[in-house]
This record gives C-alpha cells, structure tokens and sequence, in this order.
C-alpha cells in the first residue's frame, strides 16, 4: 500500500449504496473500480427493457419505484442530483385501494411527501455516479475470492473464474452476498469474503432475513384513465401490496410496474450505517446496514465512504 493515503478501493456492487460510495471516494482522490456480476449498474433500483411485437420498446422499474428523503445528510446528496439532472420529483397523486370494499381510498394530500425518481430510470444515479472521474466499472464479474494479504497489507480480489483482478488498498461490499451463503447455493462456491478474523464483522455471520417480494410488469395499449391514482397501495389484500404507473413519471412512456426484490427485515448497521474494519480498511454498506429503503442504503454508502476517506487522511 502506497504511503500516507489508500490510493486503490474495490468496491463490490453496483447499486445505489455501492455507486454512492464510489462516486464520494473517486471524488476525494481515490482511485475506485467498481465490480458487478450484472450487465450494468443498478442493483435493486434495475430498470427492465422489454420489445412489444409491434416494435414498440418498454421500460420497467421493476426495482425501486421511487424514494423519498428525510435525512439532511442524503438530502444534501440528492440535491446534487437534481443539479446533474439525474433525479426528479414524481408529483402525482397517491393513495390506496380498499380490497374488501373494492373503493379507492386515503388519497394522500398533494405535497405530504415528495417523491424523487430517476431520470430516464431509477439506474441513471448508479450509472451515472459509476461514470464519475476517478471511478472505473467492470460489468459482467462475479467476485469470488476477497482475500486479505498480510504480508502486503492489502487485498487481493479474484473472479469466480480465476481471473486475478487486482490488489487493493482498501474494500467496500455493497453486496451482503459476499458474506452469505446465498452465494453458495448460487454457485456452489463458498462465499468470498471469510469474516471468521474480523471480530468487527461477526454480526454479518448471522442470517440476515428478508422479505421476497415479486414483480408483476404490465403494459395497456391505452391509458387506465379510470384509476384515479397513479401510485396505489393495497388494504386487505393477501397478494398485492403496490402498483405504480412508470408512465407518469418523468421521462417516462408506455409503462407500469409493481416492486419486486427482497428487502432486509432487520438493519445490521447500529448507529454508524455501517460495519467497518479499520484494521484491514474493509467497509460494508447497503440497505441492511441503514433502513430497508433508497434513503436507508445511499447513507450507508456514504458512511462508509466517509470511513475510508478518514482512514485514509490519517495514513
């Protein structure tokens, strides 16, 4: 490791609260590559490209549909965005469906919360922020192997297929499967990263529980003028929880979708929003650290930005 600063940060994953970190970093000098096993930046706030017969071509937030803000410090973060022309207020009205009575009701009062979108899609802040000056984005890699170096004092991060993709100075996950034995299943592989001598990380040797939640995306050739709202959450329902219409967003045509993912029941993060190993300059972020929310997983990116970037200016 080069002295007096960490010149070289892996971070693992793409998605808002990896992209978050890396952008903060890239930002304050260091050098960021950034490695996800998808296609493109995005995570859980992904957006679905899907071609009709006839040609048309459909977009799908078949992520994170909006978020919302309360924090000073992510409000600050998102702010910057709308600067960069990355985010935009979703302003239309919300509210929820009655499943027993089969009636609209509880319409939310116009401006109760604001609600920002992405801008095309929920992916243009990862993607964007992956595309920050100082930040490098390989697509398409699955990490398989964190290994820390003792002799070296650094990291080194190997490709499930044996590729050598480099020694770094410090380690941001933002992809809670590098410690979990989902990655297993997924595999067959024991998971990357063994936490076993890191007494700062031992929480992450518990299960974290989630809530799986599916995505059903659907199309309508004509408006669905009828439905008075264009945001809906179901009462006394055993199935459905939200529907959105994607095309009244900003930037948006020709699309709906509902939610789907899975999302951490407990956050593992206490007061910090993150786990952090200043030891060996290992951050772990992401919603499970925060809240189970877009807010909850940028302000776990950035705390553990803000651990690497300390760590480094006391090298």
């Amino acid at each position: 490791m080069s002295s007096g600063s960490l010149s070289k940060v892996a971070v693992i994953g793409s998605g808002i609260s990896g992209a978050v970190c890396a952008s903060i970093l890239a930002a304050g000098g260091v050098s960021v590559t950034v490695f996800e096993t998808g296609r493109g930046a995005g995570g859980r706030m992904s957006q679905r490209r899907e071609t009709t017969e006839d040609g048309r071509v459909l977009f799908f937030d078949h992520g994170a549909p909006y978020f919302s803000v309360s924090d000073m410090e992510v409000m600050g973060v998102v702010r910057s965005w709308e600067a960069r022309g990355l985010v935009s207020e979703w302003q239309v009205p919300f509210g929820s469906f009655d499943q027993s009575t089969g009636k609209f009701v509880d319409f939310e009062k116009e401006g109760t919360t604001k609600k920002y979108v992405g801008v095309p899609g929920m992916n243009s802040m990862c993607k964007a922020l992956c595309s920050d000056p100082g930040v490098e984005a390989k697509y398409g890699i699955t990490v398989g192997k964190v290994d820390w170096l003792c002799d070296r004092n650094s990291w080194s991060l190997i490709s499930v297929d044996g590729q050598d993709l480099g020694q770094f100075d410090g380690v941001v996950a933002s992809d809670k499967n590098v410690v979990s034995a989902r990655f297993t299943g997924v595999t067959g592989r024991p998971p990357p990263l063994d936490i076993t001598s890191s007494p700062d990380l031992a929480i992450l040797s518990q299960d974290i529980p989630i809530r799986a939640c599916f995505a059903l995306m659907l199309a309508f050739s004509e408006p669905l003028s009828w439905i008075p709202l264009k945001g809906v959450s179901f009462k006394n329902s055993q199935v459905l929880s939200w529907a959105y219409c994607d095309s009244s967003k900003p930037g948006r045509s020709h699309a709906s979708s509902n939610w789907g993912s899975a999302f951490p029941a407990i956050a593992i993060g206490g007061d910090e929003k993150c786990l952090w190993d200043k030891n060996k300059r290992l951050a772990i972020c992401g919603d499970f650290c925060a809240s189970p929310n877009v807010e909850g997983a940028v302000l776990s990116g950035i705390r553990a930005a803000s651990k690497i970037l300390e760590k480094s200016s006391n090298l």
